[in-house]
Formats: structure tokens, sequence, C-alpha cells
């Protein structure tokens, strides 16, 4: 199975910030425990890089990304960590060249028919939908897909356990990013059961909606 399969097998990432590596072991089984065995580490903190090497070696089945990634030096440091794939908020030309170059899968963020275009002429079928209800949902998504019936999309942004079935149920829904399983506080607070039972509750949906 592929990554991209593997990732819509499960179907909604998380989305995890995490300011303090001690944590990423607790929250990674926490995930696993839930039926979401599935991150994505923003590099929005100082301990990202940290938390990816140390989930990937202790649970080297997990599906770990790094999100979040902006420049080529952070997808260097994501990729050395373990990192199996890579998401940006926008599509960085030189990032996404970089990650080919490294036979590591990019899912760099899109809104417009043009950049759509432009992860296209890289060869890229799966983009990322940033952000995706500021930027009019699923009516967007379903507008813009029309002439691009090849592009599978992971919406993020404002996706929560409300709207998510109707993500899931659309054709053009590869996977969601979500963040409401993984809140800060509570990985703050290492409250891994209350983490376990959001993933589960959000693993449920899945299997609810797409069997």
């Amino acid at each position: 199975m592929g990554l991209f399969e593997e990732i819509r097998k499960i179907g909604i990432v998380p989305v995890v910030v995490i300011d303090d590596a001690e944590q990423a072991v607790g929250l990674a089984e926490a995930l696993i425990k839930g039926g979401l065995p599935c991150a994505e580490v923003t590099f929005r903190t100082a301990a990202a890089e940290e938390a990816i090497k140390r989930i990937t070696a202790a649970f080297p089945e997990m599906l770990v990304g790094a999100g979040t990634v902006l420049t080529t030096e952070q997808a260097e440091r994501a990729i050395n960590a373990g990192a199996r794939f890579i998401v940006a908020p926008g599509l960085n030309p030189v990032t996404v060249a970089y990650c080919q170059e490294k036979n590591v899968p990019v899912i760099p963020g899109v809104v417009t028919p043009s950049e759509i275009e432009q992860g296209m002429s890289f060869g890229l079928d799966v983009l990322k939908f940033f952000p995706a209800e500021a930027m009019g949902g699923l009516k967007t998504i379903n507008a813009i897909s029309a002439p691009y019936q090849t592009i599978q999309f992971m919406p993020t942004g404002g996706i929560n356990e409300n709207n998510v079935r109707d993500y899931l149920a659309n054709k053009h829904i590869l996977a969601c990013g979500g963040s409401w399983m993984v809140k800060k506080d509570l990985i703050a607070a290492g409250e891994f059961e209350k983490i376990e039972e959001m993933a589960k509750a959000a693993a449920d949906i899945v299997k609810e909606v797409r069997g």
C-alpha cells in the first residue's frame, strides 16, 4: 500500500503542534490506540524535529509527517528526523523540488486553479487545500475540481467533528487534516486518555462515512 492509500484509509490526519518533545511518545501512543496511527507534526515549534525523531523511534509503523514546512532547510531536518511525508501551507516550487529529489512525498497547499496547475506541473495529484473553511470549504473545492478530476485534496483549517463527515463523503477528498483531537492544552497537560478518546471518536466517523 502506498503512502497516499494509507492516508486515505486513516481518513483524518491529526495536525499536531507540540511544545515539549517529552510529550511526543505519549501522544503518539494515544493516537495509535484511538485508531488514528498518523500525525502531521508542524514545524511551528522548536520541539517538532525532536518530536518526530522520538515518535518514529518508538513507533516505526506510525505514519508521521512534518507540517508547516516553509523552506528546504526545514524539509531536510524533517526528513532526517524520520518524517515520511512533508506538508506545506503553500506551494513553494523550491521546496517541492527538494522533496521530490529526496523521494519524499510532498503535499503543498493550494487555493486557486493557478496553484493547482503549478502543482500538476510537478506531477502532483494530491494537494492540501488551506485554509479550507475560510476559503469556502467544500463549495470551493467542488467548483475548482471540475477541470481537475485527477486531483485529490487534503483540506485543513476549520475542519472539526461537526463538518468532517461532509468532507470525508466527498469524492475529491483524500483525507482531512484536523487538530480538534490533539489540542495544544491537552498535549501540554499530558491528557492522553482524553486524546485517545477523541481520536477514537474521529476514527469512528471515518468508518461511519467510508465504511
